[in-house]
């Protein structure tokens, strides 16, 4: 069966026969054999793909393989401008729109995702390698920010109090900001767009959003299902990069700008984008602890651990990359390395793999870097991730095992930088207080966990710990969106945080109006003190 791209562009406009889930994943994983043809990613202006006359361009390459599979552009000034005179007309009209009929467009978009949620995710497979089950899940939490923006109209309420004064009303009003900008990450390729697109638009905004050029699939695929949904405009999507991201943070017409991914550009976009008078909201780096006690559930706990370790092959934000084991649980550690070794790697359309690629060879590298690292600091290397069996036709990709070194300690770099691998560093402490301290005196604050059959520890670690975010026999504590994703510390910098009724305090503006409504039309004499409305005590 013939096809002009692989079956995860099929949303793209492009025609594709049919095929069986097994030819399916043999178009998208070309093999040794197969030359993969080359795309070229466009914008997605007013509701139509438009291609870039840039000069400079990204290859997007398959973890899997390493093989060229699409060319994504470095958007041009012309680009961006009109990607951004595209929303900012469309947000002219779209602010007008009542509230009710943004929360119902939002069951649309909802609908479309749920029919696409196989396109989405083997897009994600795709262009980053995660495995089957953890690209859905990448979609499904998204999906269900989606489905929370849907009871908007209950957050966007505004406050008032009658008769603050003799016949003055007082009233709070959630108004749009205008267009806001999102700059995701490679690493949740559909999760933290629908983290940013539904929450701005609803709130009445339109959104420039730019994908990671590095996978921007899942949001072709989401840009292209939301035509029809809401007016063109209201969802533009820019590629690119550094100069994108720079137009973002200094273009006047751009009024927020949401952001997901590394410290370093967390706090350039912060830093750029507050001096030039937009709200930021920057959620950044990470280096997530589990503080295991002699009293948990042993098996629950070390299969919490591994999977939150070597998960999404480590590289989220909220990956658990630190283990922390008190006391007599320190015994547990060599049933841990047993289940860490069982993790198959491979490639992401494999369902028997656990572990897929990183993202590119540099960044695996730079993980092998740190690994000799930790070796050379002195930790003990209990399981060495760095040589995985591969089958031959993937052996170019980007592979490497779960890892696990003991022993660690603060001063090393395998504790200090966030490794985005999967490695686990081991830390050995002999009571509750002593890991509390520790995790406090880290200066990352995204997410925490502590495993114990003991209420009064929980209740102790969640009442002292520094933490934005903690699980309690729980090793990835991301709340569910009626709640937000509340990272704090060095993990983030801004405004509000993401989702929930924090996303939405995020993408508005709350103006207070003081009404004065007269039943007559007499003179009380010009005066020029402050108003005081009604109070006397003054005198």
């Amino acid at each position: 069966m013939q096809a002009r791209v692989s079956l995860s562009r099929c949303s793209l406009g492009t025609t594709v026969t049919r095929t069986t889930k097994t030819q399916a994943t043999a178009l998208r994983y070309f093999s040794s054999s197969n030359k993969p043809q080359v795309r070229e990613v466009k914008h997605w202006i007013d509701g139509k793909w438009v291609a870039s006359n840039t000069n400079k361009w990204f290859d997007l390459v398959q973890p899997a393989t390493n093989k060229v599979i699409a060319r994504v552009p470095e958007a041009t000034a012309s680009d961006f401008e009109t990607a951004i005179q595209s929303s900012q007309k469309a947000f002219q009209e779209w602010k007008k729109v009542p509230v009710t009929q943004r929360v119902r467009t939002m069951y649309d978009f909802r609908d479309k995702v749920i029919k696409n949620l196989d396109k989405i995710s083997e897009s994600i497979t795709e262009e980053l390698g995660k495995v089957g089950p953890d690209a859905r899940g990448d979609v499904i939490r998204g999906l269900e920010v989606v489905e929370h923006t849907t009871s908007a109209a209950t957050i966007l309420m505004g406050e008032v109090v009658p008769n603050v004064s003799t016949n003055i009303d007082t009233y709070s009003i959630q108004s749009p900001l205008g267009v806001c900008a999102g700059v995701c990450p490679f690493n949740f390729p559909a999760m933290i767009p629908l983290w940013m697109i539904p929450t701005a638009i609803v709130a009445g905004n339109s959104m420039l959003l730019k994908p990671s050029e590095k996978d921007p699939g899942a949001v072709e695929i989401l840009a292209e299902i939301s035509k029809g949904v809401w007016p063109d405009g209201v969802f533009n999507v820019i590629q690119g990069g550094k100069f994108v991201v720079d137009s973002m943070c200094d273009h006047p017409l751009v009024k927020a700008i949401s952001f997901v991914g590394s410290g370093q550009i967390g706090n350039y976009i912060h830093e750029r984008g507050s001096k030039n008078g937009k709200r930021v909201q920057s959620n950044m780096a990470a280096k997530n602890h589990g503080v295991i006690l002699p009293d948990a559930s042993k098996e629950r706990t070390l299969d919490a651990l591994t999977g939150a370790a070597f998960g999404a092959t480590g590289q989220r934000c909220m990956a658990l990359s630190v283990a922390v084991f008190v006391g007599d649980s320190q015994k547990w550690i060599p049933d841990l390395v047993k289940k860490a070794s069982s993790l198959r790697v491979g490639p992401g359309n494999d369902p028997q793999v656990a572990i897929g690629p990183v993202v590119s060879k540099d960044n695996l590298e730079r993980i092998k870097k740190l690994i000799s690292n930790g070796v050379n600091e002195g930790a003990s290397l209990l399981l060495d991730g760095r040589n995985p069996t591969i089958p031959d036709e993937y052996k170019s990709g980007n592979y490497i095992g779960a890892t696990i070194f003991d022993n660690a300690t603060p001063e090393m770099s395998i504790y200090k930088e966030e490794i985005f691998g999967p490695v686990l560093t081991v830390v050995r402490v002999n009571t509750l207080t002593e890991a509390i301290d520790l995790l406090n005196s880290n200066p990352y604050g995204n997410g925490c966990a502590i495993f114990t059959s003991s209420g009064a520890a929980a209740r102790k670690f969640q009442n002292e710990i520094d933490v934005g975010q903690i699980g309690v026999n729980l090793p990835i504590p991301v709340p569910p969106p009626f709640f937000s994703f509340t990272g704090s510390k060095a993990s983030f910098i801004g405004a509000n945080n993401f989702y929930g009724k924090q996303g939405i305090k995020f993408f508005t503006q709350t103006k207070t109006v003081l009404a004065n409504w007269w039943e007559d039309d007499v003179s009380l004499g010009v005066k020029t003190a402050m108003p005081l409305l009604g109070r006397d005590d003054h005198k």
